[in-house]
């Protein structure tokens, strides 16, 4: 069928030639409303920082093993599985756009790395000299991999690559497998006063070196300007101090009878209160103002004291283990 002679024509010809530019434009105005939205509530749909200091183990800790690996595979369940690990989600995930959550999930992988290697030179080895334990050697391994790698490392290769919830749920898998070889006593777990001394020593270094890093971003990037970046080191150690808060208290129970022994009992709940009260810090927006400032506060600072007493205390404690 023709167009017809005259104006009458010529508005349908001039229609036909612009709808496909106006259905491209309906399309781009769609997408740049519906891209947005989608972002902001997967957002907040997926964020999550589970700071619970009440948290335990879904299931009663075997008689004989250990209650601070028991935390440590819950932990590791908990954040890779039910709370979804996003450190490592691509550009097109709205995880991708969080920060909070991927640094305080990466903390508390970063602590339990430093407890692994402690169980493998350490608590889960008789003496120095005595066979590495092949779950405990394991873990360790696994449980130092990036967090941010996805089924794709571009800097390393083209193929294919392990994900980070992959080598953190085989991590999990070899701690629960020796703290089953514990409670049949078939694994080490040396509950001595060395052992529990060297531990401390390497949780007090590991929050040493977050204090440096707080001390050096409050040098270099306080006042008046908007730190982008103050978050992610607040979130980053808020997750280590967390992990250790629960680490340690379950080490108490794993401990109790040298704690017993040195009389320890007081000093060993005012340092796991200084832990608590370090990890329960949670700002709405966090600010890296002037530490003598009169008019915005500065987090990473009050941070850093509260981290710097539960420091002073654990050395309080490998003191009194010492004599």
């Amino acid at each position: 069928m023709t167009d017809e002679p005259g104006p009458r024509g010529d508005r349908a010809r001039l229609w036909r030639r612009f709808l496909p530019r106006r259905g491209l434009g309906w399309i781009a105005a769609a997408l740049l409303a519906v891209v947005p939205l989608y972002y902001l509530l997967g957002m907040a749909w997926i964020h999550r920082v589970d700071d619970d200091t009440a948290f335990a183990p879904p299931e009663p800790v075997a008689e004989g093993a250990s209650r601070a690996v028991a935390i440590a595979v819950a932990l590791i369940e908990r954040e890779v599985d039910e709370n979804r690990w996003t450190a490592n989600d691509p550009f097109f995930l709205p995880a991708a756009a969080l920060d909070n959550m991927p640094n305080f999930q990466q903390g508390i992988i970063a602590a339990l790395s430093r407890f692994a290697i402690e169980l493998t030179d350490q608590i889960g080895r008789t003496r120095g000299s005595s066979e590495v334990d092949p779950d405990l050697e394991t873990a360790a391994g696994l449980l130092k991999y990036s967090g941010t790698v996805w089924i794709f490392d571009f800097a390393t290769s083209w193929a294919p690559t392990a994900p980070s919830e992959q080598q953190y749920r085989a991590a999990r898998r070899a701690l629960a497998r020796y703290n089953e070889r514990l409670a049949e006593g078939n694994a080490v777990f040396e509950r001595r006063a060395d052992n529990l001394l060297a531990t401390l020593d390497r949780f007090a270094a590991d929050t040493g070196s977050s204090s440096a890093a707080l001390d050096r971003r409050i040098r270099e990037d306080s006042g008046w300007g908007i730190d982008t970046k103050a978050d992610d080191l607040f979130y980053a150690v808020k997750g280590r101090l967390y992990a250790y808060y629960l680490l340690l208290r379950a080490l108490g129970a794993d401990y109790a009878k040298v704690i017993s022994e040195r009389q320890l009992g007081p000093a060993w709940e005012q340092m796991l209160a200084s832990f608590r009260a370090a990890a329960e810090l949670d700002p709405w927006v966090v600010i890296n103002g002037k530490p003598d400032g009169l008019v915005l506060p500065n987090h990473l600072a009050v941070q850093g004291f509260y981290l710097l007493r539960a420091r002073t205390q654990l050395r309080e404690v490998t003191n009194i283990l010492l004599k």
